[in-house]
């Protein structure tokens, strides 16, 4: 098997973040609607193309492993297509990931028709707002027999 040197970015930006990030205590319930927004917008500015306004919701730790916009998005239009493009979004309520940092959970349908999950990690800044620190994706399995 040849690895896609994409891929393997991919991955290594997924262990990173793993890896390097300090559990949050989740404070995010009063902040559901402010995260939802940031989330929004990322994904709003990735259909347009806007790769400086996607980049500016990174938090910096995601800044770090991609340290320009640019390389920010390659790795999203390479390794995250149905965060890149897709045709429908629901978003879910804010709750507490696996190291306890605030998440909210986006089902998005690719531009492909598959159903993804998308799950976000969130970050808040000393200024109060919220960064995209690292994002999960997952094909939901389809319920056909």
């Amino acid at each position: 098997m040849v690895n896609n040197p994409i891929s393997t970015l991919v991955r290594l930006f997924s262990v990173v973040v793993m890896l390097f990030m300090i559990a949050l205590p989740v404070q995010a319930a009063g902040d559901e609607d402010k995260i939802k927004a940031v989330i929004e917008d990322q994904l709003n500015a990735f259909a347009t193309d806007n790769g400086e306004q996607a980049y500016s919701h990174a938090a910096p730790i995601v800044k770090n492993v991609f340290p320009s916009a640019d390389m920010f998005m390659t790795m999203v239009k390479k390794g995250y297509i149905p965060i890149y493009r897709n045709t429908e979004r629901v978003f879910g309520k804010t709750f507490a990931d696996g190291l306890g940092r605030p998440a909210m959970r986006v089902v998005l349908t690719g531009a492909d028709g598959k159903r993804y999950e998308a799950i976000y990690s969130m970050e808040q800044q000393a200024d109060g707002s919220w960064k995209i620190a690292g994002c999960v994706l997952v094909v939901i399995p389809s319920q056909e027999v």
